[in-house]
């Protein structure tokens, strides 16, 4: 074999490796920026992971309320194509806990996301809302009808509390009938201190807030007294998930769903308190919304399911920028 052909087999080659390499080397670490932001009440803290991402960063909702945002860090995985931004809000986790009962409004909260979104400049944003989340991501949609908000997702949506709680009355109706008597005994006696309720509300969330047992360190950091706020979520919704007696109880809004128009993805587990049919009963309420199931799941889905629950949400990011040029201006 004549010399220059050698050359150019070996330089082929050694090319193909090096590229060969390229793909399988794992990419860089995400950036990751902290801060806080003055809001009414005291300072909220923030963690954008991915911060040097060039994709549309995706602004995460958490639940309770009062419940921070260690439970959904499983979603910083979305983080390889997009800034991801989660925050606690005021009341919880690593952002101040004042105990003024009057900071405790849905209005409060919209516009603390407000200050947020401007304070970081998210002006083009995909907003993700769990649980009471999807309450807080409704409510800034209707009362400030944001621009350039590109897609809305509602994971384990909470949007009609009558339904909610009805719901979960046929949930633990699929509990030993032990459970459901000391449930029915301590709301009668509105006694929820009790170890035997603890132990029913144990019971309850094994199936239908997560069903990994045991429950990963970062939701059981979530629920620690150091981070959860407790005050916040007994004002606003009541002693467990299933019984409400807070401000949040009589809460509806699903005739007014029709009035949000950017890309909108209705998501829950099968086993979930926001179940499979009202889920479903939100998506009919908003005319070209999507809606998927996450199968062996329940509240927490990408806890249980991770690679079902980021493979749908990552389709619906994608599809929403591919098809809605309007919100992406």
């Amino acid at each position: 074999m004549r010399p220059f052909k050698l050359l150019a087999l070996l330089t082929t080659y050694l090319f193909a490796c090096l590229l060969a390499w390229g793909c399988a080397a794992p990419s860089r670490p995400s950036l990751v920026r902290e801060g806080i932001v003055a809001v009414d009440g005291g300072n909220i803290w923030y963690r954008i992971v991915g911060a040097d991402k060039p994709g549309i960063p995706l602004l995460i909702l958490h639940g309770g309320p009062g419940v921070p945002h260690d439970y959904l860090l499983p979603l910083q995985a979305l983080a390889a194509r997009r800034p991801v931004v989660f925050y606690d809000q005021l009341g919880c986790g690593n952002s101040a806990r004042p105990t003024d009962e009057s900071l405790w409004t849905i209005e409060r909260y919209v516009d603390e996301l407000e200050k947020l979104r401007a304070t970081l400049k998210l002006d083009r944003v995909h907003i993700l809302g769990h649980s009471w989340g999807t309450v807080l991501a409704v409510e800034y949609m209707l009362q400030r009808r944001p621009t350039g908000v590109v897609s809305l997702t509602l994971a384990g949506p909470a949007l009609s509390m009558e339904r909610w709680m009805a719901d979960q009355r046929v949930w633990i109706l699929e509990l030993p009938r032990e459970v459901q008597s000391t449930i029915a005994a301590a709301e009668a006696a509105s006694r929820f201190e009790t170890p035997e309720y603890q132990e029913a509300i144990a019971a309850f969330y094994a199936r239908h807030i997560c069903r990994t047992d045991p429950w990963p360190d970062y939701v059981q950091r979530a629920l620690s007294p150091e981070k959860f706020g407790q005050q916040v979520y007994m004002y606003m919704w009541g002693p467990s998930e299933f019984t409400g007696t807070g401000t949040l109880k009589n809460y509806e809004c699903v005739s007014k769903l029709p009035q949000i128009k950017a890309p909108t993805l209705f998501v829950c587990g099968r086993y979930d308190e926001a179940t499979p049919a009202a889920t479903e009963y939100y998506h009919r309420n908003l005319p070209g919304s999507e809606f998927a199931v996450i199968e062996n799941a329940s509240h927490l889905c990408w806890t249980e399911q991770p690679d079902a629950f980021m493979q749908v949400i990552s389709k619906f990011l994608r599809q929403s920028e591919s098809t809605s040029p309007a919100n992406n201006k």
